[in-house]
């Protein structure tokens, strides 16, 4: 996979062409003839034929043309096999119920035709061709959960002095508007795009409803599928400092929730409070630094739970977990850090004292203008960000001094990453057809 070129600057407007397509080295020829053979998904593959094949117990070992090695196990096999009764043809799902794989299911016979597929016949009477460029990208690790995505680039206010910045109508209506726009909000885990309509802006959609409708399902919460942050408490509805005037220090959302909101959409309907300007803090430059620098503050946030729990009148939410949560191998970083709802420790007293010595450094450090960037909201702009990576917090402002009104939702990192790569799937096939006609 290849980098994200996007250099942030100040104001920075990034188009289509500037960033590298992760997918841009595939460049496939047509599959005709005995080289069109289905796989187990709905993406083209380059032919890497198979150049080597050993059949030793229970496995396959294969080598391909680029010296790429595999280890594909016989049930395995079965199971890839595209046809009735391993993988539907149509949905491309499997439908072999592991109950009813019999005990001595094994290859009858296995080999390399002469296009270098895989040719395979089972015990069961199941035969088929296997595509060696879907085994090469297994080999090679594409498809793990981190495939088609952009690699993570960590920053601090030395490298990036504002989030990436877009044109929200163009995102609105072009697939590779929103397709570079959400490969920068992963790999920065932040950018913003501006002119997204506000309500009632002549013909076009309300912005934060029309932008989060081209991407997936917005995760609702107590607060709402689509939420105000306006300056105004009231008995009667969901309140949190949010909607106040106060300074808010740099923080995740809902870290009482057994999982944390994936990504945070923010829209500025209209701003002109004097003050109050956004502040985001990439929490993962923050968190290596402690792993690297300052070990013992790392263990304490990383190993003690704190019970965060919500105070509302009419809901009870709370979690206990570390303010830095590894997860398990694999896992996105989750941040933890909201001290407005971090309620209780959860831990050996005796462990109490440097939990909080901990919890002070985590977030000394949050706003630390090493790390730390702060940029005013315009009317207009909208700040996607991951809410379980990016710390984000705002200076106090006069509530009298003006109009804030900001509308905001969430979504799940499943459902930006899920729709990127197929933005990404579509844009690499339309290339491999302009190469196929060239």
């Amino acid at each position: 996979m290849t980098s994200n070129n996007t250099t942030p600057e100040t104001d920075t407007h990034v188009t289509p062409d500037a960033v590298t397509d992760p997918l841009a080295d595939a460049v496939t020829e047509p599959s005709t003839g005995t080289r069109s053979v289905a796989t187990p998904d709905f993406y083209t593959y380059p032919w890497t034929g198979i150049t080597g094949m050993e059949h030793s117990e229970a496995y396959v070992k294969l080598t391909f043309s680029d010296g790429t090695r595999l280890d594909a196990h016989e049930w395995w096999l079965r199971e890839s096999v595209v046809t009735e009764g391993a993988c539907d043809p149509t949905t491309r799902e499997g439908t072999l119920d592991p109950a009813d794989i019999a005990d001595d299911l094994a290859l009858t016979s296995v080999a390399v035709d002469p296009d270098g597929a895989l040719t395979v016949a089972f015990t069961d009477g199941t035969t088929g061709r296997i595509h060696p460029g879907w085994l090469h990208h297994v080999a090679v690790g594409r498809h793990q959960a981190n495939a088609h995505l952009p690699p993570i680039e960590v920053w601090t206010a030395a490298t990036m002095n504002e989030p990436p910045t877009f044109d929200g109508r163009a995102v609105l209506s072009s697939d590779d508007e929103l397709r570079v726009f959400l490969d920068a909000l992963c790999s920065y885990g932040i950018a913003r795009l501006t002119r997204v309509p506000g309500e009632g802006e002549g013909s076009m959609p309300e912005g934060l409803a029309a932008i989060t409708d081209r991407i997936g399902v917005r995760r609702s919460t107590n607060f709402g599928d689509i939420w105000n942050v306006k300056a105004e408490i009231r008995d009667n509805s969901e309140n949190s400092t949010a909607n106040s005037g106060l300074r808010l220090g740099p923080h995740t959302d809902l870290p009482t929730r057994e999982t944390p909101p994936g990504f945070q959409f923010l829209h500025c309907w209209v701003n002109s409070v004097p003050g109050g300007w956004s502040r985001m803090t990439d929490g993962a430059a923050v968190v290596a630094h402690l792993e690297a620098e300052e070990p013992e503050t790392y263990e304490a946030l990383t190993t003690l739970n704190w019970v965060f729990f919500n105070r509302s009148r009419e809901h009870d939410h709370r979690w206990s977990g570390p303010m830095i949560d590894l997860g398990v191998p694999g896992s996105p970083l989750t941040i933890r850090a909201f001290y407005p709802v971090r309620a209780f420790p959860d831990m050996d007293p005796v462990d109490v004292p440097r939990a909080y010595r901990a919890a002070k450094r985590f977030h000394q450090l949050g706003a630390d203008p090493r790390f730390e960037i702060g940029y005013p909201f315009r009317d207009g702009d909208m700040v996607v960000f991951d809410n379980r990576r990016v710390l984000h917090g705002r200076d106090a402002f006069d509530p009298g001094g003006g109009v804030r009104h900001l509308r905001g939702s969430y979504m799940d990192h499943d459902e930006i990453y899920s729709r990127l790569r197929v933005l990404t799937r579509h844009h690499q096939q339309r290339h491999q057809s302009l190469f196929a006609h060239n």
